[in-house]
């Protein structure tokens, strides 16, 4: 059976300074014509810091779409032609002001397919040492380290809702540790 849609043409873009948003029209596999709204999005790191064994630096900062304070991994939007690798060093200081020894790919994900093209690259950082804690000017955000076992019992509860540090801290649990 076929299920691929063909794009037809671009009806109306709208960019803002991070991410933009797209309506396109498609034609279906069974012929008729609709249209697919997304948010086209450069893509992003996330990288789960490792300070000891089972012992993780978390942000925390007040995200406006959900309204809340979150408890995230450290994370950012790559920028234009930028590598990965590039962006999560980068990123991991700024937002927690540790550099890594050593830093290991961990997968790769789609967090909302249905509606915007984001991928997201996430990496684990270890053997931590100390570099300059600098978060963008826009970016109010406070860190702490967590035991792995504290932070899987708040999946758990609820209390962790971000889908990029609830697929990295079960993947690292169920990956990389034994």
């Amino acid at each position: 059976m076929n299920l691929r849609e063909k794009y037809i043409k671009r009806i109306k873009e709208i960019q803002g300074r991070a991410v933009g948003f797209r309506i396109d029209q498609v034609q279906l596999p069974n012929g008729h014509v609709a249209n697919r709204e997304y948010l086209n999005h450069p893509g992003a790191v996330a990288v789960l810091p490792i300070v000891a064994p089972g012992r993780i630096i978390m942000v925390r900062q007040f995200r406006h779409p959900v309204g809340e304070i979150t408890l995230e991994i450290p994370a950012g939007k790559l920028d234009k032609g930028e590598m990965p690798l590039t962006c999560v060093k980068r990123e991991l200081e700024e937002e927690t002001g540790y550099k890594a020894g050593r830093i290991k790919k961990l997968l790769s994900f789609w967090p909302t397919a249905a509606f915007a093209n984001e991928v997201i690259h996430v990496y684990v950082a270890d053997k931590l040492f100390k570099g300059r804690f600098n978060p963008d000017e826009d970016e109010f955000l406070s860190c702490k380290v967590y035991s792995l076992k504290t932070l899987l019992r708040s999946i758990q509860q609820g209390k962790i809702k971000d889908s990029k540090t609830i697929i990295a801290l079960l993947a690292y649990k169920n990956i990389l540790r034994p």
